[in-house]
């Protein structure tokens, strides 16, 4: 395999960003280790994925005059769009039907036909392989395919040329095509270089295909990390994992989406879910970098802007920066008043306040208030709302 990714690093090198390791202070610092980012999101078409993609169709580039196919939830299908688009072949990528906007139109806005089909990456890509069968095309796997594996597997190379002492790679995985890539040149690089692996514990088919030794197909794998949900990972994948990858962790939903806030806050970069699950997993404590020299692959950053919104405002809560206050109070005047008082002296910012009088649960002349505010975290939220209590007022944080 190390041949092959050396090889492809000369096919696809002058077609995509070479982006240099970019060392975190900040993460460094809160973790006594040296932190690096590799960062993929800033590469062509906003993540790894064109690697492999262009690795794909310069190694067949006879089975794909007729056009090529996929199947992908964004990224592989940005990459196949525009790495067709570079040498003039028609692509078509089938894209499940709750794919996020921005990525169906940079997806378009590549050149290629875009046919939404299905709820699931699954249900798409058995619809691609209809479409190849039919039409001829030439289908390019997003994960489970050797010429795929070693583009994506360059990464690693790219790594290594710049940092040969590095102590581990932290990497996502989805369908396993970029970790397969990279743990397989890293170990022949170097045994003692760590290579651990990072899922959303919502679609961890690697990680518990792991622990049964064999291949598992998950029920679901619903997660705002979208770029990584397969319900069941490739076997050429698997079977390059089990020789090369040291560790596997799972990362939360609430992990995943205070991670992507923190790369927002800390580092000024925008990263999708699956691009974050790394840092997710050192924020969490579920991977020592103290003392270590540690690279996290930043996989991609195309995320949506709705989405981005609602991580924001879940991450606040998740640290405490945002809380919901519920109140019941006399509707009388003054009295509403003598609250927001408490929480202004309290030091937090009142955003929106809202009244329900009509609770069929509240007596009558009383009203429910909810106060939704700005907090310093934790600690200041059970402040307000000891404060409350000791003047005589009764307060429930929601959710």
């Amino acid at each position: 395999m190390t041949e092959k990714i050396k090889v492809a690093k000369k096919l696809i090198e002058k077609y995509i960003k070479h982006l240099p390791l970019y060392y975190s202070n900040n993460f460094s610092e809160i973790y006594k280790g040296d932190i690096y980012f590799k960062l993929e999101n800033l590469q062509r078409t906003g993540s790894f994925k064109i690697r492999g993609a262009l690795s794909s169709i310069l190694n067949n580039t006879d089975k794909c005059k007729v056009g090529v196919v996929a199947a992908s939830a964004g990224n592989h299908a940005q990459g196949v769009a525009f790495g067709s688009s570079l040498f003039d072949i028609k692509a078509t990528i089938v894209m499940p039907k709750q794919t996020p906007l921005v990525k169906v139109q940079n997806t378009k806005g590549y050149g290629a036909e875009v046919v939404l089909y299905g709820n699931s990456y699954d249900e798409a890509y058995l619809h691609a392989l209809k479409l190849s069968e039919e039409k001829g095309y030439y289908f390019i796997h997003p994960f489970n395919d050797i010429d795929v594996i070693a583009g994506q597997g360059t990464i690693a190379l790219e790594v290594l040329e710049e940092n040969p002492d590095i102590d581990q790679v932290v990497v996502p995985i989805g369908g396993g095509g970029l970790i397969a890539g990279i743990s397989s040149y890293v170990k022949a690089f170097n045994p003692k270089i760590k290579v651990i692996g990072v899922q959303s514990e919502n679609a961890a088919g690697m990680y518990y295909s792991f622990l049964r030794k064999s291949l598992v197909t998950l029920s679901s794998s619903s997660t705002i990390a979208e770029g990584i949900a397969v319900k069941k990972v490739g076997d050429i994948t698997y079977n390059i994992c089990k020789q090369n990858v040291d560790q596997i962790v799972t990362v939360s939903e609430n992990e995943i989406a205070f991670a992507i806030l923190q790369y927002i806050e800390k580092s000024k970069l925008v990263v999708e879910g699956a691009g974050a699950v790394p840092l997710a997993a050192v924020l969490a404590n579920k991977i020592d970098v103290s003392g270590k020299t540690t690279v996290l692959v930043v996989s991609g950053g195309n995320i949506d802007v709705n989405l981005i919104s609602r991580v924001i405002n879940k991450g606040l809560v998740t640290t405490g920066r945002f809380a919901q206050i519920s109140i019941i109070l006399k509707d009388i005047p003054g009295s509403l008043s003598s609250v927001t008082d408490i929480i202004a002296k309290c030091g937090a910012n009142i955003l929106d306040i809202k009244h329900y009088r009509f609770d069929l649960n509240l007596p009558v002349n009383y009203t429910k208030v909810v106060f939704d505010i700005e907090t310093k975290g934790r600690e200041h939220i059970e402040e307000i709302l000891q404060k409350l209590l000791k003047e005589g007022y009764e307060a429930m944080v929601n959710g």
